[in-house]
This record gives structure tokens, sequence and C-alpha cells, in this order.
């Protein structure tokens, strides 16, 4: 495989890179290594998975194209939502008989993140709060539809419903006719979670080989990863490259399609103005396909973000983009100086459901979240160190799912996705 454009890089220029708590540089594969479990990829789904796999006696190496953290495990919005992508899609498939099994996954995320920030002390600015809102009444009728459901399963974390005539109380916009406040879900610094769950891993015996781009996998009882300096066997493999990686093509190409999505932060504010505009300090993200999403950070800087195209190339201009968007919601914020404007891919699925299965039986795949990628890697990296134990049923769930493959290659694809995304668009005007 040809080296492409986005491998060898460095962090791109985020706010999340400017504050991340440690600068370490990982050395490049060279030679040949041997350990139990290759992970190629070092985002949320890899560096998980590698987590998990070390904390359970596996001697594990992760592979990665640039850094640690590198994709959109260390640009996204930094919230952290419970649910899986197309949930309601494995819902109608499995139905009744394992709606608690998917219940349980939805939130499983949340309690591998809060016990591993407390446990290897990371510094990643986790705070609970998250406010969904609605535009229309349909949107208030879905959030009223999941408090029910929050309440039947007797959720132990705090929520709340809130009507319009309160919303002055939660936000400093009028632009929302109500929402629902969930205090498990919140916010945090991505990459300084993916920095520390990584140094946990290397603290546990897990080696990290950075700016090392995979050429090729060699199948084989014992497969072996390679790259232009290197290789590793091992007796399994984990693909964790999301919507950057292009190995694996015939069984994996035209599954998964990167979209743009992008981030402008704010001068830090002053308190009185940031208590004005989110009071609460909860992270905020609205029920359209074509979404927007803000927090302020822990230095109080707006962090607004939201998808601008589908077709995996980014806009010439992200600020002129993105702003207009966000003074929309917020004019408060007239004049007030942009520091930062970043943006990457996600990986969406046609059919929004993760994919997780297998190339063969040494190899394995987890990818595709969709945009909710904070809370499930964590999950996909348990489902993926199961797997390789030999412990199958969850992984089971995922593969059994039939997805959409858009033939014609990506450029192809993504721009059959951009049209479905622009019938999701209208959707949401109406």
């Amino acid at each position: 495989m040809s080296k492409l454009s986005h491998q060898n890089q460095e962090h791109c220029a985020s706010y999340y890179a400017a504050t991340a708590n440690d600068q370490t540089r990982y050395a490049t594969l060279a030679g040949g290594h041997k350990v139990d479990v290759c992970v190629v990829g070092a985002g949320f789904s890899g560096i998980a998975t590698a987590l998990t796999l070390s904390e359970r006696g596996y001697k594990v190496a992760v592979v990665e194209a640039n850094r640690v953290g590198w994709g959109a495990s260390g640009r996204n919005g930094g919230q952290l939502i419970g649910g899986i992508s197309g949930e309601h899609k494995l819902v109608a498939k499995y139905g009744d008989e394992l709606a608690d099994t998917l219940w349980a996954m939805r939130w499983r995320g949340h309690e591998i993140i809060h016990e591993r920030v407390t446990k290897y002390a990371i510094q990643c600015d986790l705070k609970g709060g998250y406010l969904d809102v609605a535009i229309k009444p349909r949107h208030m009728r879905a959030l009223e539809a999941e408090y029910g459901e929050l309440q039947r399963r007797q959720f132990p974390h705090a929520c709340r419903l809130v009507e319009k005539k309160q919303m002055a109380e939660v936000l400093g916009t009028d632009a929302y006719i109500g929402g629902l406040i969930n205090h498990y879900n919140g916010h945090l610094h991505p990459l300084n979670l993916c920095k520390g769950e990584a140094a946990a891993a290397v603290a546990l015996g897990a080696e990290i080989f950075e700016q090392s781009p995979v050429t090729r996998i060699e199948h084989a009882s014992r497969p072996r990863v390679h790259t232009a300096g290197g290789h590793v066997e091992a007796e399994a493999v984990v693909l964790a490259g999301n919507a950057y990686h292009r190995l694996e093509r015939t069984r994996l190409s035209g599954l998964v399609f990167p979209a743009g999505s992008y981030i402008v932060a704010t001068e830090p504010l002053h308190e009185d103005l940031a208590r004005q505009i989110n009071p609460l300090d909860l992270a905020v993200c609205d029920p359209n396909a074509v979404l927007d999403y803000f927090r302020l950070s822990a230095d109080r800087r707006l962090l607004f973000g939201g998808r601008c195209n589908y077709s995996g190339r980014e806009p010439a201009d992200i600020k002129g983009s993105i702003v207009p968007r966000m003074l929309k919601i917020l004019p408060q914020l007239k004049g007030k100086r942009i520091d930062y404007a970043w943006g990457g891919n996600i990986g969406i699925v046609v059919n929004r459901i993760p994919l997780l299965g297998r190339v063969s039986p040494t190899v394995f795949y987890t990818q595709g979240y969709s945009g909710h990628g904070v809370n499930f890697t964590h999950v996909a990296g348990e489902i993926m160190a199961d797997a390789v134990g030999g412990t199958m049923e969850r992984l089971d769930l995922f593969e059994k799912i039939k997805h959409w493959r858009i033939p014609f290659g990506q450029a192809a694809g993504s721009q059959m996705v951009a049209l479905g995304m622009l019938y999701y668009r209208l959707k949401d005007w109406l």
C-alpha cells in the first residue's frame, strides 16, 4: 500500500493539542517484535483495546501512523454521550431478549472512562452535565420518550426535562424550545484522556510505536503487521484505524466514509459572560442530522462545532464556516476572538451501526462510530479484548448486522453519502 498524505503527521493546530498535558514521543517501529496482540491505530479504539488487554495480562504492541490521539479521538467535541449509534436498529433486530444487554452497553463506556480517570489519575477535565436540546415539537416528544425510558429503568444518575419557559435558566439563547439534562453524560479533554490511557497501558507493559504507518498485514497462524521499518508478529491483530486507515480493503472497503467535523475555540471568556451563556457548564448538542454542538472548556473558552461536509475535504475557511452558526445561537459572542479552528474526519456507516468483526480468525476490526465515539470506543475496546480471549457474545451482536457496501471506491462512496445527507438536511429544515 502506498504512503498516504495523512501519515507521519504531527497533531493538528487544535485547542486540545495546545493544552495537552504532555508531548510524549513514542519510538518508530524498527526491527522485529513478538507480542500476544498487535493493535493498529492509537486513537480511542486502539488505546482502549490495548489498555484493557494490558490490564488482563497480555503483551501488547500498538502501531500508529501518526501520534497517539492524532485523528478524531484527539480532535472531537469532547462530549461524553451515552448510547450506540444506530441503537434503535439493534433493538429492532434483537428485540426484548437483548434489550437489557444493549441498555447496559450504552453506558458501559462511561463506567470505563470514570474508572480509568480515577485509577490512573488522568487529568482530562472530566465533568458531568449534558443537554440534549429540542428545536421542534417532534424533538421534544423524542426527549420526553427518552426521559420516560430513563425513569422506567430507574436510571441512577440525575436527569431532568427542561420546558421552554425554563430554558433561560439553562442556556443564554432562545434557539431551543426545551431539552433533557443528563448529568451522567458530560464533557472532557479528549486528547488528554487518550494520552493518559496510553501512558497507563505503557506502565502496564504495552509498547507504542508512533510515526509507523502499516504497509500490509501478513495473514498466518501468527499474523505479521509490517511497516517500512519493521514488523510485529502476534497471536492476534486488532485494526482500530476508523476513518483514516485503508487496510484490508477486500473486506472493509466501501463500508466507512469520512465526514468532516469542524470546531472553533474562542478566547477565554469573562466569568460573567460564560455564566450568562452556559450557567450550568453543560455540553450541548442539537438533534439535527447536520448538527451543532458546543460547550465551555476548563479555561472558559466556548468550543463550538458542527459537521460541514461528507466529502472528506476540509473547507478552505473553517472559521468562516463555523462562526456564523455559533453567532446565530449565541450572538453574545460577537467580536470575541477565535484562537483556534480545526477539523478532521469521523467514520460514518450507512446504517449508523458500528462495524465490529473479523477479517480472519486472528484479525479483528472495530470502526465506524458515526459521531458517538468517545463512549463507544471504550466499549469496543472491551469487546475486542473479549474476542481475543475467545469470548464472542458481544462481538457476534455486531458481526451479524448486514452493512451496505457502496461500490466504486472511497470518493464515489463519499459523494453518495453526501447526497444522502442532503436529504437529511432538508428534513432538518422542514
